[in-house]
């Protein structure tokens, strides 16, 4: 499975967009799956940095230990809802899945002894943009995956 800087060097106007949605605003939305498989979802904070697509789990937090048990996630960008008459301005909303790969202990200035968390990096399976046609009349489903490439769905 390939790192951001794959996917962005595959399609890189597309990644731009799914990017700019991403650092719209602080705080995204991450499923895991709990240890009797239902789904979690946390809040959280991620980061674009040197090809790869970044995210932590403070130390004890259970989406961390959801994580190491089973790596799968799905990560939502910041949502905002079109506002009524002004929907054709709407940048609409992305999303990424993918395997999360232990990167390593994360530590704070005031706490060079015991970490605060695991640093994730994404393995990326699927990324999407949903979004609206230029008439805002359709709904749009952009996705791209590293075996499929890219693909868009119109729908009523």
């Amino acid at each position: 499975m390939p790192a951001w800087k794959v996917f962005e060097q595959a399609e890189p106007e597309f990644a731009g967009r799914v990017r700019r949605l991403f650092d719209a605003g602080r705080h995204k939305t991450i499923a895991t799956l709990r240890a009797d498989g239902s789904p979690r979802i946390s809040g959280i904070e991620c980061e674009f940095t040197d090809g790869d697509l970044r995210f932590g789990s403070m130390t004890g937090a259970r989406k961390g230990a959801d994580l190491e048990r089973d790596p799968r996630f799905a990560l939502h960008g910041p949502t905002f809802h079109p506002e009524e008459g002004k929907e054709r301005d709407w940048p609409g909303e992305a999303k990424i899945t993918g395997r999360a790969i232990p990167a390593g202990p994360v530590a704070t200035a005031e706490s060079d002894e015991q970490p605060d968390g695991q640093m994730f990096v994404a393995d990326i399976t699927e990324v999407v943009i949903t979004g609206l046609n230029a008439e805002a009349t359709k709904l749009v489903v952009e996705s791209w995956t590293p075996h499929r490439g890219r693909r868009t769905v119109e729908r009523d």
